[in-house]
């Protein structure tokens, strides 16, 4: 009986132990039921460890997930083998007569035999509750589990968990090295991994690469994983775009990076494994990634998008509007559109993508035609010539943002569906730029897509603000020269009707007034205390460290001329002769090669791409807040009277050719039969009176939205950048104090507020 029940335990189902308990089998087997009740927990042991032995085998050959084929592996090569070998240790003490198993006579109690397995019995219960949890579940939740069952109390569990976890996270990690040292994803049990691919977003992009969150062990922190994503992803572009750079991280250094990984004891502490994928960062970004992207490449391509896309150059915006309102015009004649009634402001005027393409072509020839008479030849407008574009937004694809930047859902959802993309032309337009790889890695789609929405904002404000100053170049309607000493009848006649007209106008030009102060107010106070003030900050940041001075030049350089601003920054950030990103990508010269160098060059500062990545997305979520972006309460209000001041200058212009058309039917004769300028004056002027109380009334909600922003405590406290400060810690695990970037601190809501409180004189 004793040989058959050590063969049921060891696994071979016995009919011996079976639950049957009639008398009649009792009789039959001449068990006693104290013996009985010891073979019940024989047999519920030899059925577990069947089960468990069973179930193991199968993950450990079909599940899916590698992490727990690996955990399977060791439960049935560690735990289930111990379990054989106790086995055979009893069997080996009976057969050799050992003390603790065989009394007198050589008679072996039971008692004593199932005695020697009862250790086992919470092991091989635990054994099965875990084998049955991997049955349907990921790596990563797996882990998780195994962790938690360190804390169970029992000695034999931890034991017995440690082991397993142990098998679990070895696995994990060579998932992880396959990742970080060669950039690609693991061969078996990708899905089960926490880097997931995705299609590229835009036709023709590459296929990208995202973290999968739920499949992330519980000890990786949000910024150890995002630091493993990056480093994954740096290698898998510079394999893709085949440079010379990666062989000095994937041959040179291998070794030591897989025995700095190997080194990592088991289990993994979330702060040892947070330093070593520091560590790994900044050797990729030392070794391969400076020389695959330059930070004079990164510099030069954020300042092209501080130039063109904030406003930094102000005779690019202020020739974008003019050809844009230009070619508005035109399709207004030509379409006889532009009474109010009829159009609705400009709603219905149908614009197409060549002529919006067209728009900014010219806009380039205006520039370069400026260049070659006032300046000197500005390569930064040849480099951004060949990147910038823009178009008609597609209203059935939304602007693609995402939280990447800090900013919540319910934000991004505002920012994707702002209207003053509709401002430039009667249809939604964006400005856009196609930067080359490996810009990427720093510039996501979604950055560039934010861009063109603080471009569409920064730019309508800047049209307004041209259209109603433009108003006082037309001098027929806003004065009058008195007629000379002597004259006849005709002059007290044309100064009568002056006076009467200037009378008339004498609201519009009131209104036209208020307006412009509080847009020339907010325009200034958005352009220099914020996105100044920002830029000049995190430009600072970025090139800390790599000359002297650096400061004072950016400083000066924003008082030059935009070429000698580009040239100066661009010598700051020139170092050794670098691969040249620009060319090739869209066929455009080298910038830098024509610019001065500077020999005044102390150490660059470190900043690896991932650094400078999440500290440029930190300066766009600081930037769209304190512009107001995403407080609807602000926007929605501005926008209406943006589109007000449109209606407003439309009819002042309108009216002005009534006036041209009445003066020469009176004075010349020219008279048009299929018009009645005379009720068509009457109509404009009722309704330029509708528009100035609406232009007054916007300008005061406006003000109202600023006040009711300036009272509230929560919006105030984002304002000072609070929850910027509590998430870069978690943003940027290892880094230095001196890596770190945190926004500067501007002005406040007040200190606009006290300057439009001088123009409420309505």
């Amino acid at each position: 009986m004793l040989h058959e029940i050590l063969l049921s335990l060891s696994g071979h189902p016995s009919p011996l132990l079976r639950t049957d308990t009639s008398p009649e089998a009792d009789a039959i087997a001449g068990i006693t039921p104290p013996e009985r009740q010891l073979l019940s927990e024989a047999a519920r042991l030899s059925d577990v460890h069947i089960k468990v032995t069973t179930h193991a085998a199968q993950i450990a050959s079909t599940h899916k997930s590698t992490v727990c084929r690996a955990v399977a592996s060791s439960i049935e090569s560690k735990q289930l083998a111990a379990f054989q070998r106790k086995v055979l240790d009893i069997e080996r003490g009976i057969l050799q007569d050992d003390p603790a198993l065989v009394g007198a006579y050589n008679i072996v109690p039971l008692t004593a035999v199932i005695g020697e397995f009862r250790p086992w019995v919470r092991r091989m219960e635990w054994l099965w509750g875990i084998v049955r949890f991997m049955s349907d579940v990921d790596g990563a939740t797996l882990i998780n589990r195994l962790r938690d069952e360190l804390q169970s109390g029992y000695r034999d569990i931890e034991e017995t968990a440690l082991s397993l976890v142990q098998a679990a996270e070895s696995s994990w990690l060579q998932q992880v090295s396959v990742w970080i040292l060669n950039g690609r994803l693991p061969m078996f049990g990708s899905h089960d991994f926490f880097v997931q691919k995705v299609d590229g977003q835009y036709p023709g992009d590459s296929d990208d690469f995202t973290v999968e969150s739920s499949l992330l062990p519980s000890f990786v922190t949000p910024g150890t994983a995002a630091s493993m994503l990056f480093i994954g992803k740096s290698l898998n572009r510079a394999r893709l775009e085949k440079s010379r750079h990666v062989t000095i991280y994937g041959i040179e250094d291998m070794p030591a990076k897989i025995k700095q990984l190997a080194s990592l004891s088991l289990p993994l502490k979330s702060s040892d494994l947070t330093a070593t994928i520091v560590s790994l960062r900044r050797s990729l970004a030392e070794k391969t990634l400076q020389k695959l992207l330059p930070l004079s490449k990164v510099t030069e391509a954020l300042q092209i998008l501080r130039d063109f896309f904030l406003l930094g150059r102000g005779e690019f915006a202020m020739a974008l509007v003019d050809e844009a309102d230009e070619r508005t015009r035109n399709r207004w004649r030509r379409a006889d559109n532009l009474a109010y009634d009829k159009s609705e402001g400009v709603s219905n005027i149908t614009v197409k993508d060549g002529e919006v393409a067209a728009v900014l072509a010219r806009t380039w020839g205006v520039l370069v035609s400026r260049q070659g008479q006032y300046e000197e030849e500005d390569d930064q407008v040849e480099v951004a010539r060949g990147l910038l574009q823009l178009h008609l937004d597609n209203p059935k694809i939304p602007k693609a943002l995402t939280s990447s930047h800090g900013l919540s859902r319910e934000s991004v959802e505002i920012l994707s569906t702002l209207p003053f993309s509709t401002l430039l032309f009667s249809a939604s337009a964006s400005l856009s730029i196609d930067l080359p790889s490996p810009l990427d890695m720093i510039l996501s789609h979604s950055d560039l897509n934010l861009y063109s929405v603080i471009n569409s904002y920064l730019l309508s404000l800047r049209r307004a603000h041209a259209r109603l100053t433009d108003l006082w170049k037309i001098t027929s309607l806003r004065r009058h020269f008195p007629a000379p000493s002597g004259a006849d009848e005709h002059a007290v006649t044309l100064r009568e009707r002056w006076s009467e007209r200037l009378s008339l106008m004498r609201s519009s030009w009131t209104t036209a007034s208020a307006a412009v102060f509080f847009l020339a107010e907010t325009e200034a106070f958005l352009q220099t205390e914020i996105v100044a003030v920002l830029w000049d900050d995190f430009y600072e940041w970025m090139t800390r460290g790599q000359q002297t001075g650096s400061r004072t030049t950016a400083e000066a350089s924003n008082s030059s001329s935009p070429a000698a601003s580009a040239a100066a920054r661009h010598s700051e950030a020139s170092g050794e002769d670098e691969e040249d990103i620009w060319l090739g990508s869209n066929g455009i010269s080298e910038t830098a090669a024509a610019l001065p160098s500077t020999e005044s060059t102390s150490r660059q500062p470190f900043h690896d791409p991932q650094t400078l990545s999440i500290a440029h997305k930190r300066y766009l979520h600081t930037l769209t807040h304190r512009l107001l972006l995403t407080q609807t309460s602000f926007t929605q209000p501005l926008y209406t009277l943006l589109m007000h001041i449109d209606y407003l200058v439309s009819h002042v212009r309108r009216l002005h050719s009534i006036f041209t058309a009445i003066d020469l039917e009176t004075d010349a004769g020219v008279v048009d039969a299929f018009v009645d300028l005379e009720r068509e004056e009457r109509e404009v002027q009722m309704q330029l009176r509708g528009v100035e109380r609406k232009v007054k009334r916007g300008i005061e909600e406006v003000v109202a939205a600023l006040r009711a922003l300036e009272a509230d405590s929560r919006f105030m406290a984002e304002w000072e950048g609070e929850g910027v400060r509590e998430a870069r810690e978690v943003e940027e695990e290892g880094a230095d104090d001196g890596e770190r970037y945190l926004p500067a601190r501007v002005g406040g809501i007040n200190r606009l507020l006290m300057k439009l409180d001088f123009g409420s004189w309505f």
